[in-house]
């Protein structure tokens, strides 16, 4: 990013105007590293998708931000487009106000796809909270992740499916999701699915095994040495963790999305410090 375009420009509103067959809405964010402080240089949005203000919590060298989706849910024929770049030596954490929610997919799939990209040096951090599929759901995913040199990377999701605690269950509804994270040229990780209501993929024992919930965090950087592994392994009999060369992914399958959300939050404050050479500090908008 050139130095001359280093400026915090104000949010660029374009039209909101929704396609026939849904929203259209679209977020691009860039952050840049002025002398001692990651500032937010870009934030466009069109439609319903915005980011009201950078936040700095942890003082000036990391810039956190709120993604908002304002109408609440992704219905059917809705398309959401989020890319956030981080140039060298900044740091973001981009986090969301609530549950997303998709809702019933009478009409047709609902779309999602987030790039994200980190230059050299820079840390960036996917922490939204939970996602909910209402019963009947139909949402096509896609997460990409490009890392520059020494970059590093922290993402978490938590899937849930139905509304447990209205006592829902996901009965109809499919769900295809793509991932990946790409160092340059090279492919660091790769996973996709696709999960339909009664299927084996989301029943069977070599799927979700019937679990309503299933959380996941990956880190992409230095190696967890052995110890750390260990500790984040302990948080929960069923937690799952492995190291895959740079990338070390956890994963839970369990009935109830707020154990999954401690569970997955103690584990980032364990790797954080390693990952990305900062304490883990909650967000308060984590605790409304």
């Amino acid at each position: 990013m050139d130095r001359a375009n280093r400026k915090v420009m104000r949010d660029e509103p374009s039209s909101t105007a929704a396609p026939p067959t849904g929203w259209l809405a679209q977020l691009e964010l860039e952050v840049a590293f002025d002398g001692d402080r990651s500032v937010l240089v870009r934030n466009r949005h069109q439609g319903p998708l915005r980011v009201q203000k950078p936040l700095y919590p942890e003082g000036p060298a990391a810039v956190h931000a709120i993604v908002v989706h304002p109408p609440g849910g992704i219905r059917s024929g809705d398309r959401l487009e989020i890319a956030a770049a981080v140039a060298p030596s900044a740091h973001a954490f981009l986090t969301s106000p609530g549950a997303a929610k998709w809702y019933r997919g009478d009409d047709g799939d609902a779309f999602q796809t987030v790039t994200l990209a980190a230059d050299d040096g820079a840390a960036l951090e996917w922490m939204p909270q939970e996602t909910i599929y209402f019963d009947g759901a139909c949402a096509v995913q896609r997460h990409t992740v490009r890392l520059g040199v020494d970059a590093r990377y922290i993402g978490c999701d938590v899937l849930c499916f139905g509304r447990q605690a209205s006592g829902e269950r996901f009965t109809r509804g499919r769900l295809r999701l793509h991932a990946e994270i790409w160092r340059g040229e090279q492919l660091l990780w790769h996973e996709q699915a696709c999960l339909r209501a009664g299927s084996a993929a989301l029943d069977g024992p070599f799927g979700l095994d019937g679990a309503t919930v299933c959380a996941t965090l990956v880190a992409a950087g230095p190696a967890l040495p052995a110890a750390l592994q260990a500790q984040i392994r302990s948080l929960d009999p069923a937690l799952g963790a492995s190291q895959l060369k740079s990338v070390f992914i956890a994963r839970l399958l369990c009935a109830d999305s707020e154990h999954a959300r401690r569970v997955m939050g103690d584990a980032w404050r364990l790797l954080r410090p390693h990952v990305v050479g900062r304490p883990a500090l909650f967000p308060r908008i984590w605790a409304t």
